[in-house]
């Protein structure tokens, strides 16, 4: 079954600019319902993109004709063994986010939850506060879900971002990584950005994240200056709202795009030998720069944008250079410890 994806961004406003598409070029009713949905209750635009890509993955997978209350937990069992029979295998959070999108996609049509058919996965576990405090509270996971093997991501060090940042030479380069290293935004807040999002005599910016909930975040002096110089000196005259800009070329004028964002860092690692540093890096940097210069993890949270302090939680992780420090530092305070002296 030939399926495809399309982009229609000058639809209805109530529907989803992505659409999924048969063979014919007909819509898959079921899926464009559920994504309608979606986009109604104000998803964004990557999510719906995400969710299109999930249920065409399902619809190839899924058998033409087959209603979708026949779906059971024994379907999503031989739907994951599909997906890790194939090459390249997709990821444990992949797989997991494509299972998950099923489920809301079965609840949002049948009104309730996937039964269990031939396969069991409910189980009962454990669980406390993420902070470590209170009694631990019993807690029921019902359906498949893969091991996702905990993702740690290093900051760059202070020297690495001090080469880093000196292969750079225009002002909005310098603004954009800056935007990411000092501010933790991520990439695609960055080129989201607007010229009326500036707020420049309050030393202030307004920055639309997740979920379309916007954050005022405040702008370190040196940072301030960058973006003045690039918008008396650098920024092209144009009627293009967003704060980032193309310098030249054919696009000159037009908002950056994603593509040639990854196009800059792509450059730069190579120009600078660190090959290590991209967007998401530098905002990792970020976080684990302000927990170790003792912020608080509400205010961090703010910061960084997240809706659940459990994602804050990950950017409290020593590096190695930390522990090596510490260790040296409890050695030379240390008592007890003391190797006897030989005689």
């Amino acid at each position: 079954m030939k399926l495809s994806v399309v982009y229609r961004p000058s639809g209805p406003a109530s529907a989803s600019p992505y659409r999924v598409l048969d063979e014919r070029g007909q819509e898959v009713t079921w899926a464009n319902a559920f994504l309608d949905a979606q986009h109604i209750r104000q998803l964004s635009v990557r999510s719906l993109r995400a969710y299109a890509y999930d249920l065409l993955h399902f619809a190839r997978w899924w058998r033409q004709g087959r209603s979708l209350s026949e779906i059971t937990q024994s379907t999503l069992l031989d739907y994951a063994r599909y997906q890790l029979d194939q090459q390249p295998q997709p990821t444990p959070q992949t797989v997991n986010h494509r299972l998950t999108v099923l489920h809301c996609l079965y609840r949002f049509h049948c009104g309730n939850e996937i039964p269990s058919g031939q396969a069991h996965f409910q189980r009962a576990y454990t669980t406390r506060s993420p902070l470590g405090y209170g009694r631990r509270r019993r807690a029921v996971a019902s359906g498949l879900r893969l091991k996702q093997p905990r993702r740690v991501v290093l900051p760059l060090s202070v020297e690495e971002v001090a080469q880093f940042w000196a292969s750079f030479r225009t002002f909005r380069d310098l603004a954009l990584v800056g935007l990411m290293l000092l501010n933790g935004l991520r990439s695609c807040e960055t080129l989201a950005l607007q010229l009326e999002d500036l707020r420049l005599p309050d030393t202030q910016i307004a920055v639309l994240g997740k979920g379309n909930k916007k954050r005022i975040l405040p702008l370190a002096d040196e940072l301030l200056e960058v973006l003045q110089h690039y918008l008396r000196l650098e920024r092209p005259l144009t009627n293009s709202p967003y704060l980032f800009v193309s310098l030249k070329g054919r696009r000159r004028g037009s908002p950056m795009t994603t593509a040639g964002l990854r196009s800059l860092f792509r450059h730069h690692r190579l120009r600078s030998c660190i090959h290590n540093a991209n967007p998401h890096r530098l905002r990792h940097t970020f976080g684990a720069d302000m927990v170790r210069a003792g912020i608080s993890l509400p205010a961090l949270q703010h910061l960084m944008g997240h809706s659940h302090i459990q994602t804050t939680l990950l950017y409290v992780q020593l590096a190695p250079q930390d522990v090596w420090r510490e260790y040296a530092r409890a050695v030379q305070n240390r008592t007890c410890l003391s190797l006897p002296k030989t005689l």
